[in-house]
């Protein structure tokens, strides 16, 4: 017989009925009825009940026995009585009777319990993650998580790619999120950065004269947790394809996305596919680039009905004036509403920051929209009409409304839409609604430095005539700003998948997007030297994009948070609590590496 066991703890079935077998895993419940002792024991792959009484010889050391021991327990293999079967479980209909048992590794007092779905401090649940990981749950997850990589895998060669590994060890770069500095012990003053991404990595292996490439690539970024982002590090998908338009990689993306989301969703419904959005229809009718699409509710711009000569609103009218936006938001069946829904969502509009959130609540008078509400007696029922009509209004409807300059108008009414959209409970939540956001904005104005910038990816081909762009100069600034880029997005249930685009595979043009951005040919030489050269020997035209993987586990195992769905997380302040980096490092380390530590003083 084998040291610790002949079977795992999933596998016994009736068919094992008067085995002798042996088992190996921790306790994981232990009940005394009436002298019997019932312990489920617990490994990798499941539970079996085992059972003993007085008369077996190992009852003594089964009385020793507390939750999460190790322990290897033999016995025979016998049916459980009439009654106590359990079909949640495969191995419910048997139990083993116990004749020995060997305590592997004794446990002490526990932090937190293994048994049961209770949440706990995150504090507790990170130092002790091991502990965490033995629960149904999380340990369902992480074997989720495995399973869609390997998913992920298997379509990506399926359809052509292969995977290829990039560097960990990297030059900085001045564009995206901090870096993670690494100082070079052998060049005393020089440091490595983990890469953000393998961007540079992947776009010259296209001009390396391979053609489709990808990588479950780690990548690390030195910024603020949210629960839809790790602080530190994270993986995603990351492809790249030579002789592509953008329409291609959405054909060989998309099928990937769908297939995976179908294999795992459990049944629900996954966009088939997925429509296309450009960017500005997106900010108009959802107020942000990555719109939930479960929710049916359509933003939509009235400023023109508010400019109306005979619309005596003045707080919407003098927004206006100084070149602010009205947006609709409809709130259907909302009539039926009691008024403190509508004061409600008064107060979250100001705790946002904006005066409040105008509304009409339409009934029918006569055979006709009837408007009522604290600003509906400004508008008269000819524009009434006009915005009952642009925004699909019906008798029992409400639309509320955000007013300001185009940035907070656009923001305030995004959020209001998801609000509205959750109170009303609209929509069917149980799917993956999937959507490419497409035609993003090249540049953006940055305020603080006055100054151009760009607004997504530095290294993206723009949507642009190429002789016109050459042509272009930091002075043309609002014809600079009104440039797309051929950059892409992919949105599921709200939540940012990835992002994209057709690369800049023509140096000329790469010189001049960051001459339009304020970056030097002195910095392009330092920061790219080696992108501009490998651009200058014969590049493809190419594209990518990178789907996140922590992301598409998470929406998969229904979590809210990716600590659920990553093996050893870190909390909000990038701390390991569990192996308690960052650390301090000793002097010898130091020396070696030839820094001398300048820590803020502590206040």
């Amino acid at each position: 017989m084998h040291r610790y066991r002949t079977h795992t703890c999933a596998a016994l079935r009736e068919s094992d009925i008067d085995a002798s077998v042996r088992l190996s895993g921790w306790c994981h419940r232990i009940r005394d009825h009436g002298g019997v002792l019932f312990i489920d024991l617990r490994d990798h792959y499941g539970i079996t009940q085992c059972v003993i009484d007085p008369d077996s010889s190992a009852f003594k050391l089964a009385e020793k026995l507390r939750s999460e021991w190790v322990a290897r327990v033999d016995g025979k293999v016998r049916r459980r009585p009439a009654g106590t079967e359990n079909a949640d479980l495969p191995t419910g209909q048997v139990e083993i009777y116990i004749t020995d048992i060997e305590v592997l590794g004794a446990a002490e007092e526990l932090p937190m319990p293994v048994f049961g779905d209770h949440d706990y401090p995150e504090e507790i649940r990170l130092k002790y993650r091991f502990l965490d990981l033995r629960r149904e749950k999380l340990h369902a997850n992480i074997m989720k998580r495995g399973q869609i990589i390997d998913s992920i895998r298997r379509r990506m060669k399926e359809g052509g790619f292969f995977e290829f590994q990039t560097p960990i060890l990297t030059a900085s770069s001045p564009e995206g999120a901090r870096d993670f500095l690494v100082p070079s012990r052998l060049h005393p003053g020089k440091f490595y950065a983990l890469p953000q991404a393998p961007q540079q990595f992947k776009q010259l292996i296209m001009m390396s004269g391979f053609d489709r490439y990808f990588q479950i690539a780690p990548c690390f970024r030195d910024e603020d947790a949210r629960a839809d982002r790790s602080p530190g590090e994270f993986y995603q998908l990351d492809v790249e394809m030579s002789f592509v338009t953008q329409e291609d990689v959405f054909q060989a993306v998309e099928p990937v996305l769908r297939g995976v989301f179908e294999e795992f969703a459990d049944g629900l419904p996954v966009t088939q596919t997925f429509p296309r959005i450009p960017y500005s229809e997106a900010m108009l009718k959802y107020g942000v680039d990555k719109p939930d699409l479960r929710n049916p509710i359509v933003i939509v711009d009235v400023t023109d009905e508010f400019s109306r000569e005979d619309v005596t609103f003045n707080a919407f009218k003098n927004v206006i004036k100084a070149g602010g936006i009205v947006r609709a938001i409809p709130a259907p069946g909302a009539a039926a509403q009691p008024r403190s829904f509508f004061d409600k969502l008064n107060d979250w509009a100001r705790s946002e920051g904006a005066a409040g959130l105008g509304y009409i609540i339409f009934e029918e008078e006569g055979g006709a929209l009837s408007g009522k509400g604290p600003i509906a007696k400004f508008i008269p029922p000819e524009a009434q009409a006009a915005i009952a009509a642009k925004a699909g209004i019906k008798a029992g409807d409400a639309v509320f409304f955000s007013a300001g300059d185009k940035g907070k108008a656009v923001s305030l009414a995004g959020k209001a839409r998801i609000r509205i959209g959750d109170e009303l409970q609209l929509g069917d939540k149980d799917q993956f609604a999937f959507c490419w956001i497409t035609d993003f904005p090249m540049y953006e104005w940055d305020e603080d430095q006055k100054k151009i910038e760009f607004s997504h990816n530095p290294f993206s081909m723009p949507n642009y005539d190429l002789d016109k762009f050459l042509s272009l100069n930091p002075a043309d600034a609002d014809e600079i700003l009104g440039i797309t880029a051929f950059q892409y997005d992919i949105v599921c249930n709200g939540t940012e998948l990835s992002s994209g685009a057709i690369r800049n595979h023509r140096p000329e043009v790469m010189r001049k997007a960051f001459g339009l951005a304020g970056y030097g040919e002195d910095v392009l030489e330092a920061k790219f030297g080696g992108m501009l050269r490998a651009l200058s020997l014969g590049a493809p035209p190419h594209g990518g994009i990178a789907p996140g993987v922590d992301r598409i586990v998470m929406l998969l195992c229904h979590e809210q948070n990716l600590r659920e769905v990553v093996l050893f997380p870190m909390n909000q302040k990038a701390e390991d609590l569990l192996m308690e980096a960052p650390s301090e490092v000793s002097a010898k380390q130091l020396r070696e590496l030839h820094i001398r530590l300048n820590l803020p003083e502590k206040g």
